[in-house]
């Protein structure tokens, strides 16, 4: 039957509860590692079509910006080179959002991993002397720094279709 603690519970009932709910520490890092690992591949993942996507509106522009057809190249590649810089720029604020949220998820789960350690004595303990795993690993600073290029890849190709189509406009309109 469950039972609503109160400030008057005795601890020992708390932890039995907790036990039985959260299982071990171990499970729950076991838990939270897993969490970790697959949002990042869904990260990597998400980055990797990104990446996938950008490359090829690269080729097309610059397979556009190439076009010598005396006829209709300079017309051709005053509209589809901006067209192909805007949807490079659409694809980098769509790509963003997701991006950003398996981050911030990310984020979560490795707060709760060095909670985890930090209240847990033994299990802290056992994990700083165990050779396959560092401070690095749980630290705020050290996952955010391996998460940066998913995080700045938007941003950096935001910019880049900005420059990109403003300089075929003004080279065609020059």
């Amino acid at each position: 039957m469950p039972r609503i603690i109160t400030p008057s519970t005795p601890e020992h009932e708390i932890n039995e509860r907790n036990a039985r709910m959260f299982g071990s520490p171990k499970e729950r890092l076991d838990f939270y590692r897993r969490e970790i690992q697959y949002e990042t591949s869904i990260l990597a993942n998400r980055t990797d079509a990104y990446l996938t996507a950008q490359s090829f509106l690269v080729i097309a522009f610059v397979s556009c910006m190439g076009n010598l057809n005396p006829g209709w190249g300079p017309s051709f590649t005053l509209m589809v080179a901006p067209f192909l810089a805007l949807l490079g720029v659409l694809s980098s604020l769509n790509a963003w959002p997701g991006i950003h949220a398996a981050f911030k998820i990310i984020e979560h789960w490795q707060l709760k991993q060095s909670h985890l350690l930090r209240s847990e004595p033994m299990m802290g303990l056992a994990y700083d002397e165990s050779p396959l795993f560092s401070e690095a690993e749980t630290s705020r600073v050290g996952h955010r720094k391996s998460l940066l290029f998913s995080l700045r890849t938007p941003w950096i190709f935001l910019v880049f279709w900005i420059v990109l189509g403003s300089y075929s406009v003004y080279i065609q309109m020059a």
